[in-house]
């Protein structure tokens, strides 16, 4: 019984440990700001085809739904810049998010409001409809997931770029 007991005493700094580690993070007054720039982070670094920016706003198993396919963020980086190549420029924007924020995983929607630049110089406006879910890392928060869809240009308003 005494080296069951013993056993148990040494058991509990082990335990409280792990207790503390698994302590839910609180909602803070700026993280639905501090959300919506990661994204806007994410949006900068591949109009910029910059990947370690772009790694530094997402988790390492990133992945997106984009264009009807699975891509996980370096591959949907090399298209982007593909597309940069041939001469295509995007703007990209966050507008009307919807953030919630649930301990260390967040989730918000947004349209997209933005437009793709071709090569021949014409401009066209474009609007996504999108969400994503983010993940404080326990410094800040990255985007782990992105889902795009594109509104069907006879859906979007005239003005959806800016």
């Amino acid at each position: 019984m005494m080296t069951w007991c013993a056993g148990l005493l040494m058991l509990i700094p082990v335990l409280t440990a792990s207790a503390q580690e698994s302590v839910a993070r609180a909602p803070r007054a700026d993280d639905e700001m501090a959300i919506v720039k990661t994204l806007e982070q994410m949006f900068s670094a591949a109009q910029r085809d910059d990947m370690d920016r772009f790694h530094a706003a997402t988790t390492k198993d990133f992945y997106a739904y984009d264009n009807g396919k699975r891509f996980d963020g370096d591959a949907l980086m090399e298209l982007i810049k593909q597309y940069h190549v041939k001469g295509y420029q995007y703007l990209w924007s966050v507008t009307e998010p919807q953030v919630h924020v649930n301990c260390d995983i967040a989730w918000v929607t947004y349209v997209n409001k933005g437009s793709i630049r071709q090569p021949d110089g014409t401009m066209t406006g474009m609007m996504w409809l999108e969400s994503a879910v983010i993940r404080w890392d326990g410094n800040k928060w990255k985007v782990r997931f992105l889902h795009s869809t594109r509104v069907p240009p006879e859906q979007a308003p005239v003005n959806a770029s800016h």
